[in-house]
C-alpha cells in the first residue's frame, strides 16, 4: 500500500489562533488554540474529504514570520551545537577519568574531587564503554581500591 502524503500549511490569524489548510484539497481547512490541537483537527477535517486520512502522512508548513523564523533557526542551531559540544565534553570527561583512576592509579574520591564532579558521576565515567579485558591493572592500593569501586 502507498501511503499518500498532504501538505498542510499553517498560520496564525489576527486573534492567535493557528489555521490550517490542504492546499491540494480545496476546502479542507481547520483551526485550533495550540499547534497540538490543530494538527489533531486537521486529520479530521481531511477525512472528511478523503478516504485516506488516517493512514496519510501529513507534512506540516508552519509559516512564520521571516524575522521569527530566522530566529528559531538560530536558536535550533545553536541547541544543536550545544549537544554536540556537550556530547565532545563528556568524552573528553571519560578520557580523563580513565586516566586518572587508571594509568595514574587515584581513587574515584580522588578523581572526583580534582574534576569538581561526584564519585558516583566518576565512577559512571569510568564504567562506560570500557571494552572487556581491557581494565588496567592497578599498580598502587588506591588504583586497586578505585578499580573494586567502579567494577
Amino acid at each position: 500500500m502507498v501511503e499518500v502524503m498532504y501538505r498542510v500549511q499553517v498560520e496564525r490569524d489576527e486573534s492567535g489562533a493557528w489555521i490550517a489548510h490542504v492546499p491540494d484539497v480545496p476546502g479542507c481547512h481547520t483551526y485550533g488554540r495550540t499547534l497540538q490541537q490543530v494538527r489533531r483537527r486537521i486529520r479530521e477535517a481531511l477525512s472528511l474529504w478523503v478516504e485516506d486520512a488516517d493512514t496519510a502522512e501529513l507534512d506540516f508548513d508552519v509559516r512564520l514570520p521571516a524575522p521569527l523564523r530566522s530566529r528559531l533557526h538560530r536558536g535550533t542551531a545553536i541547541r544543536e551545537k550545544a549537544a554536540k559540544a556537550q556530547q565532545e565534553a563528556q568524552k573528553g570527561l571519560a578520557l580523563a577519568a580513565r586516566d586518572l583512576t587508571g594509568k595514574f592509579g587515584l581513587s574515584l574520591r580522588d578523581t572526583a574531587e580534582l574534576m569538581g564532579l561526584s564519585h558516583q558521576r566518576v565512577q559512571q565515567l569510568v564504567a562506560k564503554r570500557v571494552p572487556p579485558g581491557r581494565r588496567v591493572r592497578a599498580s598502587t592500593p588506591a588504583a586497586g581500591s578505585a578499580r573494586r569501586a567502579a567494577g
